[in-house]
């Protein structure tokens, strides 16, 4: 129990200083009752009819009341089962000889981006390996090979196929680097997206016709989206350079423009080979590749999707798949417009 108005007034005092601060702050008696809780305290859930809520914040109040030390900890906390799990650094103190002050502070986003760095670097290293690899053994062949003409050709053919591979990796790598930290490449600006969907097709239709797919659009022009035009540019290349590449010779790949509303939707189709459903979550992870085997020959890095993903949110986008195996895919950019120019002329 509480002992006098002293007391009292030590927990208030604190806990209006940490009103100002970032950090949840819980005041508790000798008999772990909170007798006061910050603002954020509340909004966490860590208290409920005057105790903690979670065990292992309580044992880290239970070892300071027994020796009387400052204790901390990095703990998961689930306020209940239908809300995510939080990552916090929990540190109990004496704050006078009759109260203890627990402060929790959310670790959860510095938590997910740590994780995401190691994943990223684990996933590079590994990336980077097998290019890196078989360029170290294809000069060894090579210096091997300088009397047979027909041998430093092959050897150099494929050295130069790796280089490429490899350079294409780095750019890759570079690039989803800079968008999953915010860092637009150009100005923000009005974008009409059908002048961008008939650019990028452009870009592509070499690549198009050297692997006998027919490539078609058609998007009318008056749909703005405000932005980052090389951005958008990026993703949709990305999109429609998948749909060639995963399809067969002699078929089709089609890039279409709609407007939903304050929405635009552009979809990228094509014929080829499908993706099975239960990879479909996945395909916009970094590094994931359906088929490894089919990604070594058409050059793909694994990160073209997961930057068509990023590119999308940092738009307040999305990107969805639809799509069967053997009779083709339908991936959609949905992303919010300023104008619609053809609404304005129906009117």
């Amino acid at each position: 129990m509480v002992k006098s108005s002293k007391t009292k007034k030590v927990a208030a005092d604190a806990v209006a200083f940490l009103e100002v601060l970032s950090t949840a702050g819980v005041i508790l008696t000798s008999d772990n009752e909170v007798i006061n809780q910050s603002s954020k305290a509340i909004q966490k859930g860590l208290v409920e009819y005057s105790k903690l809520t979670n065990s292992e914040l309580q044992e880290l109040v239970n070892l300071t009341w027994k020796d009387k030390q400052e204790h901390k900890s990095e703990l998961y906390f689930q306020k209940n089962f239908k809300a995510p799990k939080q990552y916090f650094a929990a540190r109990a103190t004496m704050l006078s000889e009759e109260l203890v002050i627990l402060l929790v502070e959310d670790k959860t986003e510095a938590k997910r981006l740590d994780d995401t760095r190691r994943d990223f670097v684990e996933n590079i290293s590994h990336e980077l390996k097998t290019p890196i690899s078989a360029i170290s053994l294809l000069s060894e062949a090579l210096q091997l090979a300088v009397s047979d003409p027909e041998q430093v050709k092959k050897f150099s053919t494929n050295l130069q196929r790796e280089a490429k591979r490899l350079s294409s990796l780095v750019s890759r790598i570079i690039e989803l680097s800079r968008i999953q930290a915010g860092d637009l490449q150009g100005e923000i600006e009005s974008i009409d997206l059908a002048d961008v969907i008939a650019e990028t097709v452009d870009a592509n239709s070499f690549l198009a016709e050297s692997r006998g797919v027919k490539l078609s659009f058609d998007a009318q022009p008056g749909a703005v989206l405000k932005g980052d035009r090389q951005l958008i540019s990026m993703a949709l290349k990305n999109l429609i350079e998948n749909a060639v590449l995963y399809s067969e010779s002699n078929s089709q790949v089609g890039v279409g423009l709609s407007v939903e509303g304050d929405f635009a939707e552009i979809t990228v189709t094509d014929n080829g080979i499908g993706i099975p459903v239960d990879q479909q979550e996945r395909i916009f992870e970094r590094f994931y590749r359906v088929d490894p085997s089919r990604s070594r020959d058409t050059g793909g890095t694994g990160l073209g999707l997961s930057i068509v993903k990023h590119a999308a949110q940092n738009h307040a986008g999305e990107v969805k798949v639809f799509s069967r195996v053997g009779l083709g895919s339908t991936f959609t950019l949905k992303l919010p417009i300023t104008h619609n120019a053809n609404e304005g002329m129906e009117q």
